[in-house]
C-alpha cells in the first residue's frame, strides 16, 4: 500500500494509534497494519520511532515524532494504544495526553499493568471524558508481530470499537480468534496478571524437571532435547515445553558447547508472579506453586549466599545415576501433575477474585483465549475449558470428576518423583507445593483445630466447635 507523503493527506486519516514503539509496540504496530488498517506512531525514542519508519514499508504506517502531529493524524473519536512500561510512565503519557484529546477518544493500554492502577486510570479518564481499556496482551514479540492472546477489560461499549482489529491481530485456534471482553474496568489486567503467575510457576516446573534430569538422571543436553521434545508430542503438549526442548539444542555462538551451559543460574523478574501472590494473599486464596516460583527466583539471585552455603553444607546424598527409562515415565507424570495443579490454582484464584471484584469473569472464556498467542498455551486448556463451559461456577479444577480422575491417576509418579529429590537433596519446590495443596485439598480434616487452640490459649482469639454452633473461650492456663 502506497504511503501518503504530503502532510494534508496526513490528516486524520489514520484508524489506530500506537505510543510505545519498542519490541512489543513496533511488533503490534506491523501487525495492525497486515491486517488492513493504518497506524500511527509515537516515540520519544527517535531510534525506536526509526525502526518502525524502515520497517513499514509498503504498509500503512506513519511514525511521528511530535505528539501534536500524532494526535491530528488520527481518525476521531481517536483510538490509541499504549505500550510502554509500566508504572508511572504509563500515567506520564496519560496526562501528556489528556489537554490534546477530545471527549470520547479511547486510550487501551495494553502493558503489564497492575491492576488497581487500570481502576484508578480507568476513574481518571472517564473524569475527563475519556474511555480506558486495559488489555492484556501475550505471546512475546512473536506473538505480538504474528498473533497475540489478547485479554481485554473495560467498557464494553468502547471495547466494540476496536474489538474487530484485536480478533484480526489475535492468535487464532481452530479458527476461533484468540480474544475476547473478559469484564469490566480492570478485568483484562487482572487475568493478565494471574496468567502471568500461572507462567511462573510452569517455568519453575520445568526448571526443576531439568534439574532432576541432568543430576539424578545423568541426561546430556542431546537427551534432554530429545525427551522434552517426545513429550510435547503427547498430554504435556505446549509453548513452554516446546521452547525448553529448543532450549537444549542451541549451540553456543560464542564458546564451544550449548548456550544453556553457559547462561548464569540467577533468573530475574519483572514483577507480575509477585503481584500475583501478593494478591491471592489479600484474597486468601492459596496459590502455592505460584508463591514458590517466584520465591525461587529470589533464592536464585543470592548467588553469593549460596556459593558460600555450598562450602558450608557439603553433603554426600547423590547416588549412582538413576535408570533414565525408569526415571522419565514417572517424571513425566508428576509434570502432568503438577501442571493441572498449577492451572487449578491459578484459576482458582480468578474464580474468588471475580466475585470479590465483580469482575463477571467467564473461565471457559479465559480458557479459549489461553488456547493460542500466549505463554501458556497447552493442551491442556481445551479440557480446562470444556469443563468450565458444563460448570461456570465450578469454584476448583479438582472438583470436576475428569480432573479428579486424572490426578488420582497421576500422583504414584508425583510422590516416587518427590522421594527421589529428597533423598538425593535436590530442591524442588513447585512439585512439592502442587503435592501438598493437593494432599490439603483433598482432605476432610486438616489440623487446624489445633491453630485454632493455639490462638485461643495465646490470645483468646476463641474458637469454633464442632458439636454445637457458636464461638468459644477456654482459660486454658487454669
Amino acid at each position: 500500500m502506497e504511503k501518503p507523503t504530503s502532510p494534508e493527506t496526513r490528516v486524520a486519516q489514520y484508524d489506530f494509534g500506537m505510543i510505545g514503539l519498542g519490541v512489543m509496540g513496533r511488533n503490534l504496530a506491523l501487525n495492525i497494519a497486515d491486517r488492513g488498517y493504518s497506524v500511527v506512531g509515537f516515540d520519544k525514542d527517535q531510534d525506536k520511532a526509526q525502526a518502525l519508519e524502515q520497517e513499514s514499508r509498503q504498509r500503512n504506517i506513519l511514525s511521528v515524532r511530535e505528539l501534536r502531529a500524532f494526535v491530528g493524524a488520527l481518525k476521531t473519536p481517536r483510538a490509541i494504544l499504549l505500550l510502554v512500561p509500566a508504572g508511572p510512565a504509563v500515567d506520564a503519557v496519560i496526562e501528556e495526553l489528556i489537554p490534546v484529546l477530545s471527549a470520547g477518544d479511547l486510550l487501551a493500554d495494553c502493558g503489564n499493568s497492575h491492576f488497581s492502577d487500570t481502576d484508578r486510570r480507568t476513574r481518571r479518564l472517564e473524569e475527563a471524558g475519556l474511555h480506558f481499556l486495559g488489555v492484556g496482551v501475550s505471546g512475546g514479540e512473536a506473538g505480538a508481530r504474528f498473533g497475540p492472546s489478547i485479554m481485554p477489560g473495560g467498557d464494553r461499549e468502547a471495547f466494540e470499537r476496536i474489538a474487530p482489529m484485536l480478533q484480526a491481530i489475535s492468535a487464532k485456534v481452530n479458527g476461533e480468534h484468540c480474544m475476547g471482553w473478559l469484564g469490566p474496568r480492570s478485568a483484562g489486567h487482572y487475568v493478565k496478571m494471574v496468567h502471568n503467575g500461572i507462567e511462573y510457576a510452569l517455568m519453575q516446573l520445568l526448571a526443576e524437571t531439568y534439574h532432576l534430569l541432568k543430576e539424578a538422571g545423568g541426561l546430556d543436553n542431546d537427551e534432554l532435547h530429545a525427551l522434552f521434545s517426545r513429550w510435547n508430542q503427547g498430554p504435556l503438549q505446549s509453548f513452554l515445553l516446546e521452547i525448553t526442548a529448543a532450549i537444549f539444542a542451541r549451540a553456543d555462538d560464542l564458546s564451544p558447547g550449548r548456550l544453556i551451559d553457559r547462561i548464569k543460574a540467577s533468573a530475574k523478574q519483572k514483577g507480575t508472579g509477585m503481584w500475583t501472590s501478593q494478591n491471592a494473599l489479600d484474597l486468601h486464596i492459596p496459590v502455592p506453586a505460584i508463591d514458590m516460583a517466584v520465591a525461587q527466583r529470589d533464592l536464585s539471585a543470592l548467588a553469593d549466599e549460596r556459593h558460600i552455603a555450598n562450602t558450608l553444607h557439603t553433603l554426600h546424598l547423590s547416588g549412582d545415576p538413576a535408570d533414565k527409562e525408569s526415571l522419565s515415565a514417572p517424571l513425566e507424570q508428576a509434570l502432568e501433575f503438577a501442571a493441572i495443579v498449577t492451572y487449578a490454582q491459578g484459576l482458582s484464584l480468578l474464580h474468588h477474585a471475580s466475585q470479590a471484584y465483580g469482575y463477571g469473569l467467564q473461565l471457559a472464556e479465559v480458557a479459549r483465549i489461553w488456547r493460542g498467542g500466549c505463554i501458556i498455551r497447552a493442551a491442556l486448556l481445551e479440557d480446562i475449558r470444556a469443563v468450565y463451559a458444563n460448570k461456570p461456577d465450578l469454584p476448583s479444577l479438582l472438583l470436576a470428576p475428569a480432573f479428579a480422575q486424572k490426578l488420582i491417576a497421576l500422583q504414584a509418579g508425583a510422590r516416587s518423583v518427590l522421594k527421589l529429590a529428597i533423598d538425593r537433596g535436590i530442591p524442588v519446590p513447585a512439585f512439592m507445593a502442587c503435592l501438598s495443596y493437593y494432599d490439603a485439598y483433598r482432605r476432610d480434616w486438616l489440623p487446624a483445630n489445633l491453630i485454632q487452640a493455639q490462638r485461643d490459649f495465646f490470645g483468646a482469639h476463641t474458637y469454633e466447635r464442632t458439636d454445637r454452633t457458636g464461638v468459644f473461650h477456654t482459660n486454658w492456663g487454669q
